[in-house]
């Protein structure tokens, strides 16, 4: 028996939620864990997908990535998801599109470096061209902030970030000053932190991930660095500022799709129905976690849309598949999803929007 076939005789939908459980991205696992269970929660008390309830199984998108391969594989082959959906780094991305490529749907959730195109990927998140250069623009006219030092971790997201920053660079009126890049993990940032003071930079793009980007960011502040330079990251939710502490907070901004403190009927409800299911206790809710439950309508708006699971059905109608949640009417544009940026900054523990920023 085929695993098409296999997964056809379920009576469920099922789809592997793919999330880092473990190393530096960990700390955004319980809420994109929590954030996915309240969309499969709406998704099931609206009738599931295809009249059919959905079932998650959560895979640790931080395993050693021979070990996440084959999971991804194991799964696919033995007929037991019909889909993948997940906040995770690139180099995940990077070897879970092989498996799932031509097999079966994948929604990617982050905003990533742009550029992929494998069969049957979907993404939610924001693109350079989206999110970065608007936020750069925005703090050239707003603060006058001009030439960068790009500090990040060394691997794809940053590595490509970095490269296409330089580019857009070249073209406007922003100067890449320098760039250092440091492994996963590392806490080591004294070279960095000496570049940066010794060079003419007036802001810093962070391209650090999680737990690094909390511990680069105290090591900034107590270098005194944050007196007179500004901070721009790409991968900051809420738990990157309580881990980082209140001290490592000032100067520092960043871009996305999703604030909790957007005032939108469709934002405010989201945030109050995330509150009143997991309590006082929720893992932190930001724009990482978040994307899990978008990525979650995505995939059921796109089944919807198509009515099928099949690639090439979901490939024929996906430009007509649009869904309302939190960040309010989004559509598929290509493989990509129609949303507003926005940029904000930290206050103490907290985020404030400044502005909607257009690319």
């Amino acid at each position: 028996m085929t695993a098409r076939s296999l997964r056809g005789r379920r009576e469920s939908v099922d789809l592997a939620l793919a999330v880092p459980l473990s190393g530096p991205a960990g700390m955004f696992g319980p809420s994109c864990e929590a954030s996915a269970e309240l969309a499969i929660e709406d998704i099931n008390a609206a009738g599931g997908i295809l009249d059919r309830p959905v079932r998650l199984h959560p895979i640790d998108a931080a395993a050693p990535l021979p070990e996440l391969t084959a999971h991804v594989d194991r799964m696919i082959g033995a007929g037991l998801i019909d889909g993948v959906v997940g906040w995770h780094l690139s180099n995940a991305r990077k070897v879970i599109t092989p498996q799932t490529a031509g097999r079966i749907p994948y929604v990617y959730t982050t905003f990533y470096e742009g550029g992929e195109d494998s069969d049957g990927v979907y993404m939610v998140g924001e693109t350079p061209d989206q999110q970065l250069f608007p936020a750069l623009r925005w703090m050239r006219a707003e603060f006058g902030i001009r030439r960068w030092y790009i500090v990040g971790n060394d691997y794809i997201w940053p590595r490509e970030t970095a490269r296409a920053t330089v580019e857009f660079s070249s073209e406007s009126d922003i100067d890449v000053v320098g760039a250092t890049f440091v492994p996963l993990g590392g806490r080591d940032f004294a070279a960095a932190l000496d570049l940066i003071g010794s060079s003419a930079a007036q802001g810093v793009l962070l391209f650090l991930v999680g737990a690094d980007c909390a511990a680069f960011n105290r090591a900034f502040a107590a270098a005194g660095l944050d007196e007179c330079r500004i901070r721009l990251g790409m991968m900051i939710g809420e738990d990157v500022l309580y881990a980082g502490g209140v001290d490592s907070t000032r100067g520092l901004f960043t871009a996305c799709g999703y604030f909790e403190s957007v005032v939108s009927p469709a934002g405010m409800d989201f945030g109050a129905r995330y509150a009143d299911r997991f309590g006082a206790h929720a893992p932190a809710l930001n724009n990482i976690g978040e994307s899990c439950y978008e990525g979650l309508l995505l995939f059921a708006s796109l089944a919807e849309q198509a009515r099928s699971l099949d690639l090439r059905a979901i490939e024929r109608t996906a430009s007509n598949a649009t869904y309302h949640g939190p960040r309010g009417e989004v559509r598929v544009r290509g493989v990509h999803t129609t949303q507003p940026v926005y940029l904000a900054g930290a206050d103490r523990l907290d985020f404030t929007v400044h502005a909607e920023l257009t690319s």
